[in-house]
């Protein structure tokens, strides 16, 4: 013989059993779902801001600063700064790099043009942030996707554990179990107090 044990309901579930409870405590179905909605749009624009910021060549069309190219070069001496933080005095490579610069600024060139030159000059290893072009795109495009793809997996196991228990069958109501499994439970959990 069998004994029917009902099955433990979760918080939300009970919500549609119990909704005063719920709204007392503070949650709602639709309390949930307009603040997801929130989160969602807040998270849309952040990457819309992070998008229009992360490329400051096509935005800045004006006569640049020294220490804002100085800011989007490497320097090459091995101390993994850009030519702007570089903390060697008279460093071998950003001495000259600022001189450069210095030049490329009074010419009347514009960020791009300058960075375009340091890139023909030296390689795209000179540039402290990747291109947005090939292989390279990679660098710009896979956290964002993996950012968007880690929360379409957050919200779709969101969305299941909002499920009522109605969506999940008869079965999840009850737990059937053996009567002579459930006296060695007992037994063995008297055991274990009688040690501690």
């Amino acid at each position: 013989m069998k004994t029917a044990i009902p099955a433990q309901p979760r918080f939300f579930a009970s919500c549609e059993t119990k909704p005063q409870a719920c709204t007392e405590a503070g949650f709602s179905p639709r309390r949930l779902r307009t603040n997801g909605r929130a989160l969602l749009c807040t998270l849309l624009f952040v990457l819309t801001a992070g998008c229009s910021v992360m490329n400051p060549v096509a935005s800045d069309q004006k006569t640049p600063t020294q220490g804002q190219v100085e800011s989007e070069l490497t320097c090459q001496c091995g101390c993994g700064l850009t030519v702007h933080t570089c903390n060697h005095l008279s460093c071998s490579s950003g001495e000259p790099l600022k001189v450069e610069i210095s030049e490329q600024i009074s010419s009347g060139k514009n960020l791009a043009a300058i960075l375009a030159h340091f890139e023909n000059k030296y390689g795209e290893i000179i540039l402290s942030a990747p291109t947005m072009r090939g292989f390279n795109l990679a660098a710009w495009v896979i956290p964002f996707v993996m950012l968007g793809m880690g929360g379409i997996g957050v919200g779709m196991m969101l969305r299941g554990w909002l499920r009522s228990p109605k969506d999940e069958g008869a079965e999840a109501d009850t737990v059937t179990t053996d009567p002579g499994l459930r006296a060695r439970l007992e037994e063995e959990l008297d055991k274990f107090d009688r040690r501690s």
